[in-house]
């Protein structure tokens, strides 16, 4: 649609269908006021088809009309913009020698990029948000000015804003450039943006964190402000809450204070188990190998490291090179494996396979190896070295449907059994860099659509998030908190069978193409141990707790019962241990307590005689009495269930 010159008439299409015509320059302010004073004063900016303008742009085209206010879908994101370059005029208020970088809005907020010339400290923040304050409370119009690129650079190169100055530099010659100004402070931005300062006021400063310029590690290290920012007080105050509960649930913290996990600057990014936490690392893929048995897959092994042009046929030396490691070997260049794919390639190709025999599943723990940049690892869930629940698929074309049903089956399982709900599913599309034939990728996304609109699942579209090698589909959990956390995927290729001249014979003697379905259901072991830590706050479910049950003598008299009571349970294959130390019952129970012990069994006089157990279940205390035998009868069925919690009923029914 053709912009209008001044003096036409522009028509402007409201939500009601209604339309009203104005002067083309009419500035969109103009145009909420004549529709109601209400409205003006509700009003944050404007949108005209289908783009958010500020309230004092002139208007000079027609179109689909709407006013934003806070109750607009687009009014988060322009308030948590908004809120950012507050923070940055009150950080320049602040501190004048300060130069600033950029700030948009993100998922709960925002943040805003500093090069400050030393570290923020928390008195640092308060001061910034008090400042924040005082400029709400002065209500500043904040005003957009367009000026050409070499006016800009010079406004920022006499405010010694190199940050800024480069940034303005880069913009292409002739294109107008836009600023922002509130009273006294001028920042370069597309906007758009509140029209003033005293439209906003519902934030928090969270947290500082490094942050390279331009996420470019060869870039100077900036301070980087991180704020919450909602529409509503109620909001803000529900996301600080889960923010205290998040830093309670840090498995960094628990990691650490439950035995778990460690790590060493020796071995960057590359977590060390302990013995509680290689105990929960192997039950959980013993898990898997259970289902595996019942969902028809073979485990296989495959080696560490293969020669480069392994990974030069597979297309992740040209796509994935610089996210791996290699090496030098008898003068060939050798690649640590980041994938297991192509290993089950070459196992595939080696051996003759016919239509009978597919599906073929081929599921490998091996370890994988990825180089991450030191500023993005995190604890457990970004790391250098870790093990997927991996699998591959060798599938026919008129399989593929029902295999991925099977899989969804799976999936569905796992989820169910550590609690996990609320599951989202994203299709990963065509992204930029791509193998194989667009129709093949077409085909293939309609099939993952079509394998969940079969179940009458909903899913939602990740425009270009494909892997190279075809589209995909990522499933997102919701975990305890609320917080949302991709975990399984499911992805077609149709390429790598033509890389490695994969093949079967079919039903009627000629060669066909498999299709490969790599998919992951728990994907990483490593971050999902990291997320089911934070999951259950530590507190894991009887069948994977690496210390089921603790036995607490009242006194060192009942020790020995409490040594033949252990050693039952040990005999009946229960991860038990008894506490002998010369400590009080309260500070014994105390301390299994906060090492998240699901069981705790009080002995003294009254159990000795009467051959029993006093049971206390973490977090919920007394559960009464139990015969030793009725004990392990219900522990065995808590733990075959793989219940996520053990709840029990009163005493007085054992």
């Amino acid at each position: 649609m053709s912009e209008a010159v001044p003096g036409d008439v522009v028509r402007l299409t409201l939500p009601d269908g209604s339309v009203r015509e104005v002067q083309a320059g009419t500035t969109g302010a103009a145009v909420a006021a004549s529709i109601g004073p209400r409205l003006v004063k509700d009003a944050l900016a404007v949108k005209l088809d289908g783009v958010v303008l500020d309230l004092s742009r002139p208007l000079v085209k027609s179109g689909p009309f709407e006013v934003v206010t806070p109750k607009h879908p687009d009014a988060l994101d322009l308030y948590r913009h908004s809120t950012a370059h507050l923070t940055a005029n009150a950080v320049k208020r602040l501190f004048p020698n300060v130069k600033i970088g950029i700030g948009p809005a993100i998922e709960n907020g925002y943040y805003y990029d500093f090069d400050p010339g030393k570290a923020f400290t928390p008195e640092d923040l308060e001061r910034i948000e008090a400042e924040m304050r005082t400029i709400i409370a002065e209500n500043n119009p904040v005003e957009r000015l367009e000026m050409p690129k070499a006016e800009a650079v010079a406004v920022f190169e006499a405010q010694a804003d190199h940050l800024k100055v480069e940034i303005a530099s880069a913009i292409p010659e002739g294109d107008t450039v836009s600023c922002y100004r509130q009273k006294d402070f001028v920042d370069l931005c597309r906007g758009p943006h509140v029209p003033s300062t005293g439209k906003l006021g519902v934030f928090k400063l969270t947290h500082t964190a490094g942050a390279y310029w331009k996420g470019d590690e060869r870039n100077p290290m900036l301070q980087r402000i991180y704020g919450a920012s909602f529409l509503s007080q109620k909001e803000l105050d529900e996301h600080l809450h889960r923010l205290e509960q998040a830093k309670a649930r840090d498995h960094r913290k628990l990691g650490k204070e439950l035995g778990l996990f460690l790590f060493h600057p020796w071995a960057p990014a590359s977590p060390f188990f302990l013995p509680k936490g290689a105990t929960v690392y192997n039950l959980l893929v013993a898990y898997m190998r259970e289902l595996y048995v019942k969902y028809g897959y073979q485990e296989v092994v495959t080696p560490q490291v293969f020669d480069a042009d392994l990974f030069k046929k597979s297309g992740h030396y040209q796509n994935y090179k610089e996210n791996m490691y290699f090496t030098e070997i008898d003068e060939r260049e050798f690649g640590v494996k980041p994938m297991n794919c192509p290993g089950h390639f070459l196992m595939y190709a080696s051996q003759a396979f016919s239509y009978r025999d597919l599906p073929v599943r081929y599921a490998d723990f091996g370890r994988l190896h990825r180089y991450e940049r030191s500023g993005v690892t995190q604890g457990l869930t970004r790391v250098r070295t870790f093990c997927q629940d991996d699998s591959h698929i060798f599938v026919a074309l008129d399989q593929m449907a029902e295999e991925m049903d099977r899989f969804i089956s799976l999936i569905d399982e796992v989820y169910t059994t550590f609690g996990f709900t609320g599951v989202r599913v994203g299709l990963g599309t065509r992204p930029e860099k791509y193998m194989g034939e667009i129709a093949n990728w077409d085909k293939a996304e309609a099939a993952l659509a079509e394998a969940f609109k079969r179940r009458g699942r909903d899913f939602f579209v990740n425009a270009g998030d494909g892997a190279f090698y075809g589209p995909k589909l990522d499933f997102q959990v919701t975990d305890a908190i609320g917080r949302a956390w991709q975990l399984g995927t499911l992805q077609v290729d149709f390429a790598n069978p033509e890389n490695f001249d994969l093949e079967y014979t079919g039903e009627d003697g000629a060669k066909h193409r498999p299709v490969v379905l790599h998919r992951a259901v728990l994907g990483s072991l490593e971050r999902f141990f990291g997320i089911l830590i934070e999951h259950t706050g530590g507190n894991f479910p009887l069948w994977l707790a690496p210390e089921q049950v603790r036995v607490v003598p009242v006194s060192e008299k009942f020790n020995e019962y409490g040594r033949e009571v252990e050693a039952k349970l040990l005999a009946e294959g229960f991860r038990a241990a008894i506490d002998l130390r010369n400590e009080k019952l309260g500070a014994k129970i105390r301390n299994g307590e906060m090492e998240k012990v699901p069981a705790l069994l009080v002995v003294g006089e009254k159990e000795r005689v009467a051959g029993t157990v006093s049971l206390r279940l973490h977090g919920s205390g007394d559960a009464g009495s139990r015969s030793l035998d009725a004990l392990i009868a219900e522990m065995n069925e808590v733990a075959a269930s793989r219940a996520t919690a053990w709840t029990t009923a009163p005493a007085a029914a054992h």
